[in-house]
């Protein structure tokens, strides 16, 4: 008999009127499905208050005690979805990480799931429970609770789904899967259904409907994702790929972009530093995605990289080991404007018309990535619009 692994994000427990609901909904699909195991975010916007509440103490709280905070959010949201089923006349049970062995390693904040024991979940599963699972964290080799980083309860409950051998549907605040934000765009279309591959570069460059380590797991095991909105009737989207999928794909599946990252550029850096800074930058686990260098003179050159905001300033630390703060340019008006889709692998002039757009509309390119489905490109961040519409209109998605 099959495992159905649900996760709920923030927005969806966000009040117990809320959690009711969720509540309500299991109870009715446990008819159907009776192995449940539920993975729920911390309500609302509970994670961002912790971080506000750490940093009103100091501007760089401790990772470790932050993630024993942060941790806490999931934890009041299993409970109390455990305690409403409970109440409903639902058996229910919630874990937290400690009780599951839910086994993490890397960084604080940024770190990565190496196994989860099940044999609790089943055996809760075997007894007729709803197992109710705190996502977004786990337990390193010290003992310690890290976290996943934003987004993580979509890997923890992917990692479910994968131990499990069961199936994985993410529950959320919007209908489905997007070709852009209806937010930032009232005219875009929801997808019936999206490539793995295609989701993941959406998932990284910015979409927020996915964690992107999410993607990249069920990927690799082969774990047919749906994604749709909380005690919806309208049917979401589901992630697949292989024989399941359409057998001709759009140029342009779905447009991402993302306010969230800055660009440093350095000048004067020496040729024989730059895989050091790299190394260094790696070693703090600051994502680097789009890098531009300039060709050497005199052994000198001038290199730029994107990374998220957050990282700015611990990134400028290391930096500063190797020039002088005159030559460092962090650049925080930046946009990364991605378009994605399989159908650009046999497609010619994809890129041309892209330039011709921006050049008719006066978007300076600041950097650019590409790669077999997708073209990244920083922008400034008030061109953010006029650029979403002018490709939508060009592309007919």
């Amino acid at each position: 008999m099959s495992v159905v692994v649900q996760k709920y994000g923030g927005s969806s427990v966000a009040d117990t009127e809320k959690i009711r609901k969720i509540a309500e909904g299991i109870i009715e699909r446990k008819k159907t499905d009776p192995k449940m195991v539920v993975v729920v975010s911390a309500m609302g916007k509970t994670t961002d208050q912790y971080i506000n509440m750490a940093k009103s103490v100091t501007d760089k709280p401790c990772k470790r005690e932050l993630d024993a905070l942060l941790s806490t959010g999931e934890m009041i949201s299993a409970s109390m979805l455990a305690i409403t089923l409970e109440s409903l006349g639902c058996k229910a049970i919630s874990y937290n990480a400690y009780q599951l062995d839910i086994h993490t390693s890397g960084n604080h904040g940024k770190s990565l799931i190496d196994d989860i024991n099940v044999d609790r979940i089943k055996e809760s599963l075997d007894q007729g429970y709803v197992v109710v699972v705190t996502g977004f964290q786990g337990i390193n080799d010290e003992g310690d609770i890290t976290t996943l980083g934003r987004g993580g309860s979509d890997t923890s409950a992917v990692a479910l789904a994968v131990k499990l051998e069961g199936r994985c549907e993410i529950y959320t605040d919007v209908d489905g899967v997007y070709f852009t934000d209806p937010r930032t765009y009232p005219e875009a279309k929801k997808l019936d259904e999206i490539e793995y591959e295609e989701m993941l570069e959406l998932a990284s460059l910015g979409a927020k409907v996915m964690h992107s380590r999410s993607i990249e797991l069920a990927q690799k095991y082969g774990v047919e994702l749906y994604v749709g909105r909380t005690c919806g009737t309208v049917k979401g989207t589901y992630i697949r790929g292989g024989k399941n999928m359409k057998l001709e794909d759009k140029v342009i599946t779905g447009i991402a972009t993302s306010d969230d990252d800055s660009s440093i550029t350095i000048k004067d850096f020496g040729v024989e530093d730059v895989a050091a800074l790299f190394e260094d930058i790696a070693v703090k686990s600051i994502s680097v995605d789009m890098i531009s260098q300039t060709a050497p003179i005199d052994g000198k050159l001038s290199v730029s990289f994107t990374i998220p905001k957050d990282d700015v300033d611990d990134c400028v630390e290391l930096v500063k080991k190797y020039v002088s703060e005159d030559s460092i340019v962090v650049d925080n008006d930046i946009t990364k404007f991605s378009l994605v889709g399989l159908g650009m692998k046999h497609t010619a002039g994809v890129a041309s018309k892209v330039f011709r757009i921006f050049k008719d509309n006066n978007i300076k390119v600041k950097l650019i990535t590409t790669s077999e489905i997708r073209i990244t490109c920083a922008i400034n961040s008030s061109d953010k619009q006029v650029a979403i519409q002018k490709m939508c209109d060009e592309f007919n998605i």
